[in-house]
């Protein structure tokens, strides 16, 4: 599989996807250019797979990856329990294919192809 590079560094990408793999999680919907969402697929759906293990090595490798921010202030609960509490169980009757990825148009500034990337 060839990854795209997205003129960055290996570590500028890999937060960049990190970050948004966090926001899909936290905000269930997130848009960006078509490219990255498209990148963004796998990445979700791994993390996904890895909440509906639900065991503990599959809860340290989530946390390894994604970013430690508060979901809700309310209670106090992080990306990570939300991952493993609330989007996952959604999906233990679904092989894969967690998320969706829906073209919007072009950037006003660039014209760079524009897309959501949802769960489903």
């Amino acid at each position: 599989m060839w990854n795209r590079r997205f003129g960055r560094t290996a570590d500028h990408r890999k937060a960049m996807l990190r970050n948004l793999a966090t926001s899909v999680i936290l905000y269930g919907r997130v848009e960006t250019t078509e490219a990255k969402a498209k990148d963004m697929r796998s990445v979700v759906d791994h993390l996904i797979t890895l909440g509906k293990k639900g065991d503990l090595a599959a809860r340290r490798q989530a946390a390894a990856y994604i970013r430690h921010a508060v979901a809700d202030d309310a209670t106090g609960q992080t990306v990570l329990q939300k991952l493993f509490d609330e989007v996952a169980p959604k999906y233990k009757d679904r092989n894969g294919g967690y998320t969706r990825v829906v073209k919007t148009g072009t950037r006003r500034g660039d014209a760079a192809p524009m897309a959501y990337i949802e769960l489903v």
